[in-house]
């Protein structure tokens, strides 16, 4: 199924004393370009992050934030310092005799003090913690390519629709095209005989000057190559890979194809009828910047 780049997803697991989120934004790039964002102490777990995305997604810019909360005291530690506690007691005791203040000290006046106490994460088992992450990451995933697949189903339908018009029109061009041989003669013919004395009118240089525009003019392989194209691209279409970058070449090939058949255009509806499988191409081209 065709998928389009953009994209969002969001989710949230709590196990085993942790509360891991994670947020996902898909937008249109070349390649696959996920940034990460999460608390520095698990940036180990970045490559296996990475690892797991490029197995879903293979195209667009991903902005992937990943906060990690702990939901159980059990995982930090108060570590008091007792002999550095007792110092600034005494130190404090001995200023206060000096200064001849007041000696009245509060616990919590001590517990103030620089590195009276420290916060002690145990270490974690970032097993644990990957486990839990990989679940949130593959949630957030989810609704990334669950928002992708209808937005690529509507792109779709617009290019199909798109890639009929276009065979359509070609089609008319190649109807067109050797009625535009026979008028040329009509003209040639015409405007040699208001020149001359019908008399002396060569039949076979006229058949030859004929010929020579007929040959210049043939647009009978670049519209097989474009009907080629135009049902190649349905195929891609249909194929469940990711074909944006496949499909954006075959477009530049419709558009070599139809530029040269502009080039051999001496006619005003045929010129017409290029201008307008152009803008229909080009509303193609657009619409698959968007598509993985």
């Amino acid at each position: 199924m065709v998928r389009s780049m953009t994209g969002f997803g969001r989710s949230q697991v709590n196990a085993e004393g942790y509360q891991i989120s994670c947020e996902i934004r898909g937008v249109n790039h070349r390649f696959l370009d996920p940034h990460i964002r999460m608390p520095r102490r698990y940036n180990i777990l970045e490559e296996k992050i990475k690892e797991d995305i490029k197995g879903c997604i293979q195209r667009g810019r991903l902005e992937i934030n990943i906060n990690v909360d702990k939901t159980d005291d059990s995982h930090r530690t108060l570590k008091v310092d007792k002999g550095l506690a007792l110092a600034y007691y005494n130190y404090l005791k001995e200023i206060a005799e000096n200064l001849n203040i007041s000696k009245e000290i509060r616990a919590i006046d001590v517990f103030r003090l620089p590195e009276v106490f420290n916060l002690h994460d145990e270490e974690e088992d970032l097993d644990l913690v990957w486990s839990i992450m990989q679940r949130a990451v593959k949630a957030a995933v989810d609704g990334v390519l669950e928002m992708r697949e209808k937005e690529g189903f509507n792109l779709t339908q617009d290019i199909l629709a798109r890639n009929d018009l276009i065979l359509s029109q070609v089609s008319e061009l190649e109807q067109r095209s050797p009625g535009v041989e026979a008028e040329y003669r009509n003209k040639l013919q015409a405007r040699i005989l208001e020149l001359m004395d019908p008399e002396l009118l060569d039949e076979n240089r006229l058949l030859q000057e004929v010929a020579i525009f007929s040959d210049k003019t043939s647009i009978t392989e670049e519209i097989v190559r474009l009907k080629s194209h135009v049902e190649h691209l349905k195929e891609l279409l249909a194929l469940e890979d990711a074909v944006g970058r496949k499909c954006d070449f075959l477009v530049q090939e419709m558009f070599r194809e139809i530029n040269t058949i502009s080039s051999k255009s001496n006619d005003l509806k045929m010129s017409q009828i290029v201008v307008d499988v152009k803008a229909e191409i080009e509303k193609i081209r657009e619409q698959l910047q968007n598509i993985e």
